[in-house]
């Protein structure tokens, strides 16, 4: 009998043991998988909403932190901090073009949804927006403009009446998908929202786009001197989210990773119990002339199968979970930001590859002292073994 005919006959001699054995690196394969899934998908939304955002410098109250940041791409609720005086101070400067936003929320059907008071029809021109259905509400009225996503998921069309925060508001048109967190937002017009919700003519930050891009700097400065607020670059802002959005990918994908060893430990288990239940096999293959080298090749690619099959079955597995895990795991305050888009991206296929190169290495690992073990019995100890 050849190694490999002798390999699956072992492998499938006890099945509820090689399933057992195969499960454990199958679910640390997949939980691998979805968490670089998820984070790969949260990182190209955050640079595709980071593009979107169409602004040179981010203008926010001082004493901001990253996760703070992170509701500037969000559109989720951020208080109203910018005074209009200081709103006035940074327009007047020469060569800088502002969007104040108002970040602000609500509810239909009693769940929240985000709300985000803008100067509409400036907005929708810098953004490049595309309106699907209706118009774009004018400024003083009570109208919005649906995101794509929202607008969908709560069967808004053009004039269906809404009710927020107490005062009744017509959808005057929705916007075309935009493949980002705006698709997930009520826009309505800035100073309707300001005097809705009682901001005194606050808002929660401006978006700045300036005309000499190789004088951003200098532009900052001249912010910062004309009004009491912290000025970040766009490339800044993304920085921060991302750095993060990585430590938090990084924690989950070593947690995935420690899955992966916990697995390991249940084939050295696995391989040292068959060691002993097939001692008398093996001092039978040592009398009839096997080698201590071909017992241990054996034992070797019997470890080696566990990772090829429990890496692929895990790898397929994973791909077909991050679909339907990663929402889940993204419908939180924090990864808001990805409502309406796509949360899950795929690893490319070089580091699906490595993910199963390091499963047949765990794998392979694990199993070394299991088939020392085993080339090191003695053909008589091992034949008259009970």
């Amino acid at each position: 009998m050849n190694d490999y005919r002798l390999v699956l006959r072992n492998l499938f001699g006890s099945r509820s043991r090689f399933a057992l054995t195969l499960t454990g690196i199958t679910v640390g394969i997949t939980a691998l998988v979805v968490m670089m899934s998820l984070g790969g998908g949260l990182r190209a939304q955050i640079e595709r909403q980071a593009t979107d955002l169409g602004a040179n410098l981010i203008v926010t109250p001082k004493g901001w932190c990253a996760y703070e940041q992170v509701k500037v791409l969000s559109g989720n609720q951020l208080p109203d901090a910018i005074p209009p005086d200081e709103v006035a101070a940074i327009e007047a400067i020469d060569g800088v073009t502002v969007l104040p936003y108002l970040t602000v929320g609500s509810a239909i059907d009693n769940e929240p949804v985000p709300v985000t008071g803008v100067r509409v029809a400036e907005t929708v021109a810098a953004k490049r927006w595309s309106v699907a259905e209706g118009e774009i509400p004018a400024a003083g009225e009570h109208g919005v403009l649906a995101g794509a996503a929202i607008a969908e998921s709560f069967a808004l069309a053009p004039g269906d009446s809404l009710t927020l925060r107490g005062t009744p508001f017509t959808v005057r048109g929705v916007m075309a998908s935009t493949g980002t967190g705006d698709d997930g937002v009520l826009f309505i017009p800035l100073d309707v929202a300001q005097e809705v919700y009682e901001t005194s003519g606050r808002v929660s930050f401006l978006a700045v786009s300036v005309a000499d891009l190789s004088a951003v700097d200098l532009y900052a400065q001249r912010i910062t001197d004309a009004a009491n607020v912290a000025v970040i670059s766009d490339r800044q802002l993304l920085a921060s989210v991302l750095s993060v959005v990585d430590s938090v990918g990084t924690t989950l994908t070593v947690i995935a990773a420690v899955a992966v060893l916990t697995a390991a430990f249940g084939i050295i288990n696995t391989m040292l119990m068959a060691t002993l239940e097939r001692r008398r096999e093996i001092g039978i293959l040592k009398s009839l002339g096997s080698t201590n080298a071909r017992v241990f090749r054996v034992f070797m690619l019997e470890a080696a199968a566990y990772g090829v099959i429990g890496g692929v079955v895990g790898l397929v597995v994973g791909t077909a979970a991050s679909h339907i895990i990663t929402p889940l795991i993204a419908a939180n305050e924090f990864t808001a930001f990805v409502g309406g888009a796509r949360v899950s991206a795929l690893p490319p296929l070089s580091d699906m590859l490595a993910i199963l190169i390091g499963a047949v290495a765990v794998s392979t690992a694990s199993g070394l002292y299991p088939a020392w073990r085993a080339a090191r019995l003695a053909p008589v100890e091992a034949i008259s073994y009970e």
